[in-house]
């Protein structure tokens, strides 16, 4: 299979962000991703943008903003695309300040981006233009008017989740429960074994049935749901970037048996595992 690349970006350890403004790209990187965040601006023109397993067309503004790890890459047949680049900190949701109330919208859309944000509407052409003007200025003035744009961005009212491949990597930063985030990390490093609601239940010291109804709660989701949802994340990285079988990942995501597998992988994805992998593997070839 093409791999997908690893970018590496300009920005240092010293900087809060970067920003990039490029009038004339013709956009001839292929499919690729990067440990930053990146809000990518395209202005004035049409092609195909591909994040994760969604394929899109786009024309006018295509207002888009990416977790680390992201795959993107766009295509237009037009020779000068004016396009605005925005990268950041992989590690901004990690930082302290990120718990304060106030920053919590910012939190959440970091959170989102992780599958992929699209942007749209007046509000979308309204941080454009703030975009624009970050690009003029120089100085401390940059760092709030940065803050200023994620925080617009995290009260925009019009955005839509671009991909689903990721969507189970995000949950475990959903809650702010301690024992969530015990028995997230348990399931993570556990994924490819038997995992039970007794054993997560008796991490936090619950009983099934009380552990049972506080993850629901947390989470808006069942235990084995999550699980599932997690497995199926774990088989779509696996299945876009190794020449493993579907057996073999099968058994190495902690499915019991083949059967079972396609039925929850198709269930998810509405696609059979090797149907998605013949999809993976047309758009990077494509791209």
């Amino acid at each position: 299979m093409t791999e997908i690349q690893q970018e590496i970006c300009p920005i240092t350890g010293e900087d809060l962000f970067i920003i990039l403004d490029r009038p004339n790209v013709k956009f001839e990187y292929p499919i690729h991703c990067h440990p930053e965040y990146e809000i990518n601006v395209v202005i004035n023109s049409n092609g195909t943008r591909v994040i994760g397993d969604s394929e899109e067309s786009f024309s006018g503004l295509d207002f888009v903003m990416l977790g680390p790890y992201v795959s993107h890459v766009w295509k237009s047949e037009q020779e000068n695309n004016h396009e605005i680049t925005i990268q950041f900190s992989g590690d901004l949701l990690n930082f302290h300040i990120m718990n304060k109330r106030l920053f919590m919208p910012i939190k959440q859309l970091l959170m989102d981006s992780m599958q992929g944000l699209h942007f749209y509407g007046e509000e979308a052409e309204r941080i454009k233009d703030e975009i624009m003007d970050l690009t003029k200025m120089q100085g401390f003035q940059t760092a709030t008017k940065f803050l200023n744009i994620l925080n617009s961005l995290a009260h925009a009212p019009r955005r839509k989740l671009v991909s689903n491949m990721y969507e189970s990597e995000i949950l475990i930063h959903k809650s702010r429960s301690r024992r969530i985030s015990k028995v997230c990390r348990y399931i993570e490093e556990n994924i490819s074994h038997k995992i039970s609601l007794s054993d997560a239940a008796g991490l936090v010291n619950m009983s099934d049935s009380a552990f049972s109804h506080f993850f629901k709660r947390q989470t808006s989701i069942s235990f084995i749901t999550y699980v599932n949802n997690l497995r199926v994340a774990k088989a779509c990285e696996l299945l876009a970037n190794t020449s493993l079988s579907a057996s073999e990942i099968c058994y190495d995501c902690g499915f019991n048996n083949k059967s079972n597998f396609i039925r929850t992988f198709t269930k998810r994805k509405n696609l059979t595992p090797i149907e998605y992998r013949n999809h993976i593997s047309q758009l990077l070839i494509k791209y």
